[in-house]
C-alpha cells in the first residue's frame, strides 16, 4: 500500500517538474522572440508571428506556472489531500494548453485543438467539482450533507463558472493588449461582425457546458449507486 502511494507521488512530482521546466524555457524563448520578431506582418505576410503574439505566449507561460501551483497551496493552506491522480490530469492539461497550445501552435496546427481542451476542462472541472462536495460531506469539521442531484448541479454549475471566467479573462487581455484570443479577427486581418465574432466564444462556452452536464450525469448514477448500496 505504501510503495503505491509512493508510485502515485512520484507521478505527481514528474509530471510537475516537468511542465515546470518546459515553462521556463518557453518563457525564455519568449521574451527573445518579443525582443527579435517584428511589430507588424513584413510585406503583407499574415502568417509571421509578431510581437503581439510573442507576448500572449509570454502571458500564457507565466499564467501557467503560477496556476500549477494553485493544487499545493490549497493543500498546505487547507489541509486538503487534493487526489494525486487529479493532480497528474491537472498537468497533463496544461502542458496540452500552453506548451502545445501557445508555444508549438497546436492551435493553428491541429484542427478543432480548442475545442478539444475546452472538452477536456469542463471534464476536468466537473469532476474536480464532484469531488470538492464530497470531501466536504465526508468532512467531520463541516456539518453539511448533499444529495447526488445537488452535487450534479454544483459540480455542473462549478464547471461552467470557471469557463466563464477563462472567457472574461480572454475579453479582458484581447483589449488590453491588442490579442485576438477569442478569434474575433481573421488571420488575413479582417475583423468580424455580429453573430461571427461571438462564434467562437459561444462554441467554447458550449463545449464546456456539454462536458461539464456529460460528468455530471455519470457522476450523478454513480452517487446514486451508491446510496442505494449504502442503504
Amino acid at each position: 500500500m505504501a510503495d503505491s502511494r509512493k508510485k502515485k507521488r512520484n507521478w505527481k512530482n514528474i509530471t510537475g517538474y516537468f511542465l515546470f521546466v518546459i515553462l521556463l524555457i518557453s518563457i525564455v524563448y519568449t521574451i527573445i522572440r518579443i525582443i527579435m520578431a517584428p511589430s507588424e506582418p513584413i510585406g503583407g505576410e499574415v502568417h509571421v508571428k509578431i510581437k503581439s503574439d510573442y507576448v500572449l505566449m509570454l502571458i500564457q507561460c507565466i499564467l501557467g506556472l503560477i496556476v500549477m501551483m494553485i493544487p499545493s497551496v490549497i493543500e498546505r493552506r487547507f489541509s486538503i489531500d487534493i487526489p494525486n491522480n487529479m493532480e497528474v490530469v491537472y498537468f497533463i492539461f496544461l502542458y496540452c494548453a500552453i506548451y502545445l497550445g501557445e508555444v508549438r501552435d497546436f492551435y493553428y496546427l491541429i484542427p478543432h485543438w480548442d475545442t478539444i481542451l475546452h472538452a477536456f476542462s469542463g471534464a476536468m472541472l466537473g469532476a474536480l467539482g464532484f469531488w470538492l462536495v464530497s470531501f466536504l460531506n465526508d468532512s467531520s469539521h463541516i456539518n453539511m450533507h448533499l444529495s447526488p442531484f445537488f452535487i450534479a448541479i454544483f459540480a455542473f454549475c462549478f464547471a461552467l463558472a470557471a469557463g466563464a471566467i477563462w472567457e472574461i479573462y480572454e475579453y479582458t487581455f484581447d483589449g488590453l493588449l491588442s490579442l485576438n484570443m477569442q478569434k474575433h479577427t481573421l488571420k488575413n486581418g479582417i475583423a468580424l461582425v455580429g453573430r461571427e465574432a461571438l462564434s467562437d466564444t459561444m462554441k467554447d462556452i458550449i463545449v464546456d457546458a456539454l462536458s461539464a452536464l456529460a460528468v455530471s450525469v455519470v457522476g450523478y448514477y454513480q452517487l446514486e449507486i451508491q446510496s442505494k448500496d449504502n442503504t
